[in-house]
């Protein structure tokens, strides 16, 4: 603190002018605004945000090298437990990786039914974020409706699979079994009951002037900071980022579903623009789930994976394989010296590019909108540690 006299007109009175520094303050690493441990290290002057870090490894597993200890079909356990919210697309990057080092064609009901998953899980996903965002904004009542949308979907995922969470339900070369009898028609019924409930939060979140004044203009993130930092999914398409590998670079049987696909792109970049883009995904999701549903009830009876043998083991090489995931793009590179096991599995996830934007992105703002930004953000943290 330093201490100055200041002369006012031609008065003699002394005014005490008090300077200031600034504070470091840590969000984190235990804190109900960061998903999990996540710490952010601010330094603040007054209220306004200065210079902020994301200090990540609280929850670091090593999934990577553990990848290099277990053999093809053991990787899709680990797989499936970075992005908790996204099991099946995780499981699904690996299994694509090794079926492309192996040259495999995957049955076509197995194609088909892994697109269906893949959008259940997509729509899983953001229910728990556009449950959770306004949570963190003081609204409680979305987070119920939104969660039970999630148990009328997890029970007929639970039932396909077996899991509740983590699905285990891929296979190299297909899936683990056939889908249980009259298993389509519950999925139909269930994915109808979850888009006749959409409307609650589309009007009740959406609609509320507290939650788009807490989001409108906060937050803003350009374009060029997305490319910068490699930001992907609905974050970077709130950005006006329009790239969707579904669309861009099609897999599974995206490729067929151009008529159905329509990607959410806003030109803000603001917090309510990645909460738009958010909802706009899921309503197309569950378009998509009923695309998957009507193609599957043509196919006839067959096989929904290949057979393997005993010991599985791919080929020398390597290859990479990404995959459009709920939170951004999600990419396994995987070199293969011949053995059963992988030499190398690098693991690209999107929380972790995705969150380094922080760097960039809070400082200039007030702590009152760090909440809003950062939930904003839709990561989970054992992405971003991997």
């Amino acid at each position: 603190m330093r201490e100055t006299t200041v002369g006012i007109g031609s008065g003699a009175e002394n005014v005490t002018e008090f300077g200031t520094s600034d504070m470091v303050l840590n969000i984190g690493p235990q804190h109900p605004s960061t998903h999990g441990v996540l710490r952010l290290k601010l330094v603040l002057d007054g209220e306004r945000i200065v210079a902020a870090e994301p200090v990540i490894g609280y929850m670091h597993r090593g999934a990577e090298k553990l990848f290099e200890a277990r053999d093809y079909r053991q990787i899709i356990m680990l797989a499936n437990r970075h992005d908790w919210l996204s099991a099946f697309a995780n499981e699904l990057g690996v299994v694509l990786s090794v079926e492309r080092m192996l040259g495999m064609e995957v049955p076509e009901r197995a194609v088909w039914a892994r697109t269906l998953l893949a959008e259940l899980n997509r729509v899983l996903n953001h229910l728990m974020f556009l449950g959770s965002y306004p949570l963190e904004l003081g609204g409680i009542t979305p987070v119920f409706y939104a969660f039970e949308s999630r148990e009328t979907l997890q029970h007929v995922m639970e039932e396909a699979s077996g899991g509740r969470m983590h699905y285990m339900f891929n296979r190299v070369g297909g899936l683990k079994e056939d889908l249980p009898a009259g298993w389509l028609g519950r999925v139909r019924a269930a994915v109808a009951q979850v888009r006749s409930q959409m409307h609650r939060i589309d009007d009740l979140v959406l609609g509320n002037e507290i939650f788009r004044g807490r989001t409108a203009g906060v937050g803003v993130l350009a374009p060029e900071l997305v490319h910068a930092y490699g930001v992907s999914g609905p974050i970077a398409r709130a950005s006006g980022v329009d790239f969707d590998l579904r669309r861009d670079e099609p897999y599974l049987a995206y490729g067929e579903l151009g008529d159905v696909l329509r990607v959410a792109v806003r030109e803000e970049g603001d917090c309510l623009a990645r909460f738009e883009c958010l909802l706009e995904q899921t309503h197309n999701s569950l378009d998509l789930a009923d695309a998957c549903l009507d193609r599957l009830a043509g196919l006839p009876p067959g096989p929904v994976n290949q057979r393997l043998p005993k010991v599985l083991k791919a080929p020398e090489g390597h290859t990479y394989t990404w995959t459009e995931n709920p939170l951004g793009v999600n990419g396994y590179y995987l070199v293969s010296r011949g053995d059963k096991t992988p030499w190398r599995l690098k693991l690209r996830s999107a929380s972790y590019n995705n969150i380094q934007a922080l760097t960039e992105l809070l400082p200039g703002t007030l702590v009152a909108d760090m909440v809003a930004i950062l939930g904003s953000m839709f990561f989970v943290v054992g992405d971003i540690d991997k």
